[in-house]
């Protein structure tokens, strides 16, 4: 299944997504290393974060998109291609009702420029035009108002609350769940283009 999606990178107005390369693991350890305080708020992977995590997630990152489980790129500026801006993701959770998730991750000294928009419209892009999901959906942690910002200006609807949905640590914490479906995507994919956010 994955020639579904092309390895070639993807280019927006300011940035680079592309697979992840196993010499990729030194550049997303220092991006984690410079970003575990905000990162362990909300995420269980970043509590008591080894580099062994960061080449595990290369290794495994690698893997899916060959088998076509999942396609991960790595964010990179057009201006900075070595320094690693962080991730972006794009999966199936429904390929018999072609329904998808997306999640992200900005480094902290890189988040407030627009880089997670940017980066998850592209994203979105390949969802809905390579991957003809009719559906996108992502979760965030109650209390991250950054990622609420992005899939608010994105376009996508919030649908509701999962209580106790993931464990960080020693705290359970509830996610948000939003949704985009295609429709809303054909019509939100002309105001992305005069964002800035895509290529038109």
């Amino acid at each position: 299944m994955s020639h579904l999606v092309s390895h070639d990178p993807r280019f927006t107005p300011r940035l680079i997504l592309r697979p992840f390369r196993r010499k990729d693991t030194s550049a997303v350890h220092d991006a984690v290393r410079a970003s575990l305080p905000e990162l362990a708020e909300f995420l269980p992977w970043a509590v008591n974060y080894q580099r062994s995590v960061t080449a595990q997630f290369v290794k495994d990152s690698i893997g899916a998109w060959a088998s076509g489980r999942a396609f991960d790129f790595a964010i990179r500026s057009i201006d900075s291609e070595d320094r690693h801006l962080g991730n972006v993701s794009v999966w199936f959770t429904s390929r018999a009702n072609s329904v998808g998730e997306v999640g992200y991750w900005i480094r902290s000294d890189a988040t407030g420029q627009g880089i997670g928009t940017e980066a998850t419209a592209c994203a979105l892009q390949i969802a809905f035009e390579e991957l003809h999901m009719h559906r996108v959906t992502t979760r965030i942690a109650l209390g991250n108002v950054p990622s609420e910002r992005i899939v608010q200006k994105l376009g996508f609807l919030k649908e509701g609350t999962l209580r106790d949905e993931v464990k960080v640590g020693s705290h359970w914490l509830d996610h948000s769940v939003w949704g985009l479906l295609d429709r809303e995507w054909r019509y939100e994919r002309r105001r992305y283009a005069t964002e800035l956010w895509v290529k038109p």
